[in-house]
């Protein structure tokens, strides 16, 4: 199942990234077991050029946080989103009356071949792609290996 669901492109909403930055967060652990798993099986990360900024903005340690990105600008896959995903996402939020970091994160993953957008928002909009939380990728993944 997970060969047909997934590829090697996995990309992180900006929830599940500040999970993996501070330890205070009630899913830090479970982000960084993902982190994990998506390492050691090789899994692309990709994320979006504009969390970086959001990130570092809500951040309470802001060194920290820059040390992180340090670590990740060479490892991760860093995405603009671009003229074209930024039309698409202004109309479909006016259009639809939704959250536009939402939408422009789902078509961005999508831009960039994700065949999977690991988020615990709830309520997040569905571009066609997969949606999943961390504990429901986890769980696909270790059935899978």
């Amino acid at each position: 199942m997970l060969q047909n669901m997934l590829n090697k492109n996995i990309f992180l909403d900006t929830n599940i990234v500040v999970d993996i930055i501070d330890v205070q967060r009630q899913n830090h652990q479970s982000a960084n077991i993902l982190i994990k798993k998506l390492i050691l099986n090789n899994y692309q990360i990709v994320v979006s050029e504009d969390m970086l900024s959001t990130i570092f903005y809500i951040s309470k340690d802001k060194q920290k946080t820059l040390e992180f990105f340090k670590v990740i600008q060479k490892r991760w896959i860093i995405s603009a989103f671009g003229n074209d995903v930024l039309h698409r996402g202004i109309e479909i939020s006016l259009e639809k009356h939704l959250d536009l970091e939402d939408v422009l994160q789902c078509l961005c993953a999508k831009e960039n071949g994700c065949k999977v957008l690991i988020t615990d928002d709830n309520q997040f909009y569905d571009c066609g792609m997969n949606i999943m939380s961390i504990n429901k990728f986890l769980e696909i993944i270790e059935t899978s290996i």
